[in-house]
């Protein structure tokens, strides 16, 4: 029989992800829903067939039943509320696997926690945007016991994701340092898009030539983040991709990581710069990170808001 899974977290990443575990997962016993928000966790049970999901009222209730446990939420206090409200119960012989974005050192902490109370724990964070996460496209990070990944694995590529870059038998937070590392890459691409295509405005050149020599020398994700830029939905959006309060969380702990090996991400402290513009205008929780290009403009003279 195929063990019974558990889902703790339905933010813009966790709705996709549940969403693909239901339909490709070849579950045998309905999804257990968590949230802190019920109606949300009411909500996507309603977009998805009738009898596989399951909604309950809290932790506790869902891991009684549950013998893996996924967990994605938005930060480390956030994280560590939900594991310890998951260790009120007996897990022993359960997997706990935390997709969150944290810092290594509350990962490296959570494991031993977990563990202390006989429970197998997997930190894999995701690569990959909303759009991602509703595709099944994600990029999984695993870091642990090669024998706990295995059992991971049947949910991964070709159910929630398209591959992985395991951590077999290797330090939990391993997983996240990458991570880190990689959203830096993330953060620092949006804030050259920001300043190129408020250049252009400012030189005189346009921001749709700007436009498409970015679509035609670099494209993917370069051109998504540049056309949320030119087309306003950096402003408009009704809810963020990747909330400006979770990007300098990011950017933070990537900063502070690299303080801790002798090395200072300057690129990355001027872009988490540009964030804080970005959270005083619009709200932590709500600006996104593309919204780096109104903070560009309005450091320049420019409104904030463009007039796409």
């Amino acid at each position: 029989m195929a063990p019974q899974l558990m889902w703790i977290g339905l933010g813009n990443m966790g709705r996709g992800m549940c969403k693909n575990l239901v339909e490709k997962g070849n579950l045998d016993k309905p999804l257990i829903l968590y949230n802190r928000t019920k109606k949300r966790a009411e909500d996507l049970a309603a977009t998805l067939p009738a009898g596989k999901t399951e909604v309950v009222d809290t932790i506790e209730e869902g891991v009684k039943k549950a013998d893996i446990i996924f967990t994605i939420v938005s930060n480390d206090a956030a994280v560590k509320e939900a594991i310890s409200s998951v260790l009120q119960s007996d897990v022993k012989g359960k997997l706990i696997v935390d997709c969150s974005t944290i810092h290594p050192d509350t990962t490296k902490q959570l494991a031993q926690d977990v563990l202390a109370k006989g429970a197998e724990f997997i930190a894999s964070p995701v690569f990959g945007a909303p759009a991602a996460a509703n595709a099944g496209m994600l990029l999984f990070v695993p870091a642990g016991p090669k024998s706990s990944i295995d059992k991971l694995r049947p949910y991964t590529t070709g159910v929630m994701g398209k591959a992985e870059i395991p951590f077999e038998d290797k330090p939990y937070e391993s997983s996240l340092k990458l991570k880190l590392l990689g959203n830096t890459f993330i953060i620092n691409m949006v804030s050259i898009l920001g300043e190129g295509l408020a250049l252009g405005e400012k030189a005189g050149v346009g921001v749709q030539p700007v436009k498409q020599l970015v679509d035609l020398i670099f494209g993917g994700v370069y051109s998504g983040y540049a056309e949320r830029m030119v087309s306003g939905t950096y402003w408009k959006m009704e809810e963020p991709l990747f909330s400006a309060d979770n990007a300098r969380k990011d950017a933070g702990h990537a900063m502070d990581l690299a303080r801790s090996v002798g090395l200072e991400l300057k690129l990355t402290k001027r872009a988490d710069e540009y964030l804080e513009v970005v959270a005083d205008h619009a709200g932590g929780a709500k600006g996104d990170i593309a919204g780096i290009y109104g903070a560009v403009r309005k450091q320049s003279g420019l409104e904030f808001e463009n007039d796409a």
